[in-house]
């Protein structure tokens, strides 16, 4: 497996460096961080900002699971029907309900697909697509698996690859081999694709892009604070010291800390940073069993945990901040530095923060970052005149045509990607590129069905660590027998 990985990103990378050409127009438009996400009953219809139309700031807009419907083509009248893959074979009439995972009107996830789907409207004319926004967390990805096994509400959806395989062994998503075309398969490169293929070696879903974790630094914070950026080969230590020299206190008392991470059952944003540790310390050995109750696994997770126990340089409720905290503080300058995926770049260049991207510290001389596939699947549906349109719609949305529509400018300030693509024929502008170089060490989430279950399972352990209610060693061997259940699927 490990072999078909290395390979996997060694293919990525020939493949995007090639491809990642240009710089993104200066952005026009300011996106503020959204507010912490809060339940809601059922998703509630509202109409999305024409996607011409640059986004006010929002900074109380939660990022809750909220319908909206895209803009109409009389919404967008400079725009025209351009054919190709964006006109559908189908000849269905209807609504295709599209969920996209980070959706929140305005934001970096909804305005490239409000563009998107409006174009792909405006060649098919008698397809309505709907978008249903669902939060990066546990409380979205149940209320995704309830829609989907209601089989109401849901055509296609975005997601990341950890996710799909409970959804193949359901039954509730469906195969595309037979949609492919000659062209796709020249196109998709070939192991990012196999990441889809499960039951019966058959593809479940639209490879989009590949999402690294990066550690973003605020350019701003560190002037105030007088210190020096950190070599970017830089080490766990000088990841630490430059966390220790950026948490001060401001002068009107506000307080800055060095860092901040999102740590949700649905999320393993933070988990390089102690990963790195060896690469033995995985969530799966090579026996198959449960591997991290092992002694270097302990003495990661308590290096990484003494960022709060012992250095102080992380805020006190380190360990429960919602996402939206995270981002926002660091957009708002609370925060030195953030660990994130790719799609929060774009927010922080149409916001014009001052900011880089760093690959993560190495320890041991051990480098790594974690990461997953986006996808976009098909629900699993009897009316094949839909299917064919939901694929068509599917194809359209991980092709570099959709690229071409939704170009980089004021409410899209790296066009349609937010991420290195799928695509061989994709390109990617700056600042995406930075992630390209982080690439061949990135980890990709293991394709098991009990993922989620299993991540739910580590995460309270997880948080008592980073709380110091629990030693790494007595956490993780308590729920070694559980996690093995979950991993064998017994």
């Amino acid at each position: 497996m490990k072999r078909i990985m290395i390979l996997l990103v060694l293919i990525l990378v020939a493949a995007l460096v090639g491809a990642c050409g240009g710089s993104a127009a200066a952005p026009t438009a300011t996106t503020a961080p959204p507010a912490p996400t809060k339940a809601a009953a059922a998703p509630a219809a509202t109409t999305a900002p024409a996607p011409t139309t640059a986004p006010a700031a929002a900074a109380t807009t939660a990022p809750a699971a909220a319908a909206t419907i895209a803009p109409t083509a009389a919404a967008t009248p400079v725009r025209t029907a351009k054919g190709g893959i964006r006109k559908s074979s189908s000849a269905y009439k209807g609504t295709l309900n599209l969920w996209v995972l980070g959706y929140t009107p305005g934001n970096a996830f909804a305005n490239p697909f409000d563009n998107a789907v409006s174009q792909f409207m405006i060649d098919n004319p008698d397809v309505k697509v709907v978008i249903t926004g669902y939060p990066p967390n546990d409380e979205g990805f149940t209320k995704l698996t309830t829609a989907l096994q209601s089989g109401q509400n849901i055509d296609l959806l975005r997601l990341p690859s950890d996710r799909l395989p409970q959804f193949v062994a359901d039954d509730l998503v469906e195969p595309i081999d037979t949609y492919l075309t000659e062209a796709d398969k020249a196109d998709i490169l070939p192991n990012i694709l196999d990441v889809t293929r499960l039951k019966g070696g058959k593809a479940y879903a639209w490879p989009l892009w590949v999402v690294p974790m990066g550690i973003y630094v605020n350019k701003d914070v560190f002037a105030e604070a007088k210190v020096a950026l950190p070599p970017k080969d830089w080490t766990w230590d000088q990841f630490v010291d430059a966390a220790k020299k950026t948490t001060f206190k401001r002068a009107n008392g506000d307080q800055v800390y060095g860092f901040a991470g999102f740590i949700d059952p649905g999320v393993i944003n933070t988990w390089g940073l102690w990963m790195n540790e060896d690469p033995s310390v995985r969530p799966i050995g090579k026996d198959g069993k449960f591997a991290f109750n092992t002694p270097k696994t302990a003495a990661a997770l308590q290096r990484f945990a003494d960022l709060a126990l012992v250095h102080k340089v992380t805020p006190p409720d380190f360990g429960s901040l919602k996402d939206s905290d995270v981002k926002g503080g660091f957009q708002n300058k609370q925060y030195a530095m953030v660990v994130d995926a790719t799609g929060f770049a774009p927010t922080l260049v149409g916001a014009k923060v001052n900011f880089d991207i760093y690959p993560h510290p190495t320890v041991n001389g051990n480098k790594l970052t974690v990461g997953a596939v986006g996808l976009i699947a098909v629900a699993t549906m009897k009316d094949t005149v839909k299917r064919q349109a939901a694929m068509d719609l599917g194809r359209y949305l991980t092709s570099a045509e959709v690229q071409v529509d939704v170009p980089p400018g004021s409410n899209v300030p790296t066009g349609f990607y937010l991420a290195p693509g799928a695509r061989k024929s994709v390109k990617v502008t700056a600042p995406l590129d930075l992630f390209i170089p982080m690439l061949p060490d990135m980890w990709i989430t293991p394709l098991i069905t009990n993922w989620a279950p299993l991540t739910r399972l580590i995460h309270p352990e997880y948080q008592n660590i980073i709380f110091g209610k629990i030693k790494p060693a007595d956490s993780m061997t308590k729920i070694a027998p559980e996690a093995d259940k979950m991993i064998s699927g017994k």
